[in-house]
């Protein structure tokens, strides 16, 4: 298993810009770059449930999210800021 994922920075429009955990702290660029070798390079668990990080695409801009799954506190998004 990868590294877990406590909390997430965000930038003014709520994009994902970064990863951190006890002990390290992962920019996007890092992370997208960790997960292209290894795809299971970082979890989240939160709400009773456990995902992986995911690259997504928009517009061909790669961005960080988990896999869907219904529970939001797993989400990027609902985790406390770095």
């Amino acid at each position: 298993m990868g590294l877990r994922v406590l909390r997430s920075k965000k930038d003014d429009d709520g994009d994902i810009t970064g990863l951190c955990g006890d002990g390290w702290s992962h920019t996007k660029q890092d992370a997208i770059a960790r997960i292209a070798v290894d795809r299971f390079a970082y979890y989240v668990s939160a709400g009773g449930q456990t995902v992986f990080v995911r690259v997504g695409r928009r517009n061909l801009v790669p961005y960080l999210t988990t896999h869907p799954d219904g529970t939001k506190p797993n989400n990027l998004d609902n985790l406390p800021d770095c």
